[in-house]
């Protein structure tokens, strides 16, 4: 739906500054400001995804900054979304939704300037978020080449566990690994974006990882081979997933995005659904030279991403991804 909405746009005039469109679904816009730098533009907000609203504030403000980060830039400055039913929510409860966006803003070094509020029907937050990147190290969800190695920073399962959260079903142990992974900044982005071995990257949100993958492949005219116990799963994510929780999105991504899969035969429809799950806050994507990828794994290692695993590799074949 939203590729057709998008087609449908009349083209912007041509602007040679306008380095990063919405041509290949890029996580932000990137604009050329002088010879050596960009600016980085995005913005992202959603209804709660947990009770707890200081929690909620801080998945939010993560999920958001992350768009930054996944284009090889350092966000700089914010700007808050908010819509409160204000005959709904106490305004005790959404001073907690900003501060706990604010406490992850803070911890990035990221000043929130000011926002904007309306009345909605159901509560809302997010952030704007503004950027900057050198030129030469901004990275796209395109360029990726045959042979890359294809790494992946945390595991999958946040949707799973958002809907069993919104359910009220959500156990303590899933909790806390839902808030650890939602809340676990992808600033190493930043550091990725500064190396020449990094030919692609792109962070695994709504689309979920053969969704985003896919556009990957598209985008680069290259094909993908994944390794399927290779691929990190949060642990409360798959019993889920193994008991039979579903996210409406997860068909969604299936149908739009299914036609360039290839899985094997006898893969379980629970594993199945974990590939197409839509992710909050979810983990970078990264597509680098496969002589580099132990290092770059172990640079994610160091910084905290546990979960971070090398899950297969680039292929020529145009568009197609296989998953063994």
């Amino acid at each position: 739906m939203l590729h057709e909405l998008l087609e449908n746009l009349p083209k912007p005039d041509p602007d040679a500054n306008l380095l990063v469109g919405y041509d290949t679904g890029d996580d932000a816009a990137v604009y050329q400001i002088d010879d050596t730098r960009a600016m980085v533009a995005t913005t992202d907000f959603f209804m709660p995804v947990v009770d707890d609203p200081y929690e909620f504030g801080r998945i939010a403000a993560t999920n958001a900054l992350s768009d930054v980060y996944a284009v090889g830039g350092r966000p700089v400055l914010a700007l808050a979304i908010v819509g409160m039913p204000i005959d709904k929510i106490t305004t005790e409860t959404f001073k907690q939704v900003l501060a706990g966006g604010a406490a992850v803003c803070k911890a990035a070094g990221v000043p929130i300037a000011g926002g904007h509020s309306i009345d909605t029907l159901e509560p809302i937050y997010g952030l704007a978020a503004i950027g900057m990147v050198d030129i030469t190290n901004i990275k796209r969800n395109i360029g990726a080449k045959p042979g890359d190695a294809l790494i992946l920073g945390k595991g999958l399962g946040t949707g799973f566990l958002a809907s069993a959260a919104k359910s009220g079903t959500i156990t303590d142990a899933g909790y806390k690994e839902l808030i650890a992974t939602a809340t676990l900044l992808n600033d190493i982005g930043a550091d990725l974006g500064e190396r020449e071995d990094v030919h692609a990257m792109t962070d695994i949100t709504g689309f979920g990882l053969l969704g985003h993958l896919d556009e990957v492949c598209s985008g680069s005219g290259i094909g993908a081979n994944l390794d399927l116990n290779a691929i990190p799963l949060l642990a409360s994510g798959r019993e889920l997933a193994e008991a039979g929780v579903n996210t409406g999105a997860t068909g969604r991504n299936r149908m739009a995005f299914s036609e360039h899969v290839r899985l094997p035969d006898d893969l379980p429809s629970w594993h199945d659904n974990m590939l197409y799950d839509p992710q909050t806050a979810g983990p970078l994507l990264v597509a680098c030279d496969p002589g580099a990828a132990d290092e770059i794994l172990a640079l994610f290692h160091a910084r905290g991403y546990d979960a971070a695993a090398i899950i297969g590799h680039c292929t020529e074949e145009n568009s197609v991804i296989t998953v063994s």
